[in-house]
C-alpha cells in the first residue's frame, strides 16, 4: 500500500465539494499516490478534517465507485480498485522537467493563477503558437 490522501477543499473555486473530492482522488490515482488496495479515509475522517456534510463525502465515494475506481466494503471502508496512471520512468522525467519549468515561471514573477492559466491555455490548445518539436 502506498499512502493516504488528504483532501483540501477550495470553497471559492465554484466547483462542488463532492467533485473536488472526486478530482483529487483521481489525481492521486494518476500520480501513483493511491494504488489498488489502498483505503480511502473514512467519511467520518473526511468530515472531521474538512467540516463538511457526511453526505457530500458519501456522494463523492459513490461517484468513484460508479466509475469502478473504488469499492466499498461494509464495516471496513472504501478501497482503491484500480489506478488511472501509466506510471513508470517517463513520469519521473516529465515531473522533473515540469518542476524545473515551474521554478523558472516563479522566478519570472508568475503567480499561481498566472501559471495555472498559462498551463491550461497550452493544455487546451487555445494557445495560438504552433507546437514545435523538442527544443532547447
Amino acid at each position: 500500500m502506498t499512502g493516504v490522501i488528504e483532501y483540501r477543499i477550495d470553497r471559492r473555486s465554484g466547483v462542488a465539494t463532492y467533485l473536488q473530492i472526486v478530482q483529487q482522488t483521481k489525481q492521486a490515482l494518476r500520480l501513483g499516490l493511491l494504488e489498488p488496495g489502498d483505503r480511502l479515509p473514512t467519511a467520518r475522517e473526511v468530515v472531521e478534517a474538512l467540516a463538511i456534510n457526511p453526505n457530500t463525502v458519501l456522494k463523492a465515494y459513490r461517484e468513484l465507485e460508479r466509475e469502478g475506481l473504488v469499492q466499498g466494503r461494509r464495516g471496513l471502508g472504501t478501497f482503491v480498485r484500480r489506478t488511472l496512471g501509466e506510471g513508470g520512468a517517463a513520469d519521473g522525467a516529465l515531473r522533473t522537467e515540469l518542476a524545473q519549468w515551474l521554478a523558472r515561471a516563479r522566478r519570472a514573477g508568475l503567480e499561481q493563477e498566472d501559471i495555472t492559466a498559462l498551463f491550461t491555455s497550452v493544455l487546451s490548445g487555445s494557445d495560438s503558437e504552433p507546437t514545435r518539436g523538442d527544443e532547447e
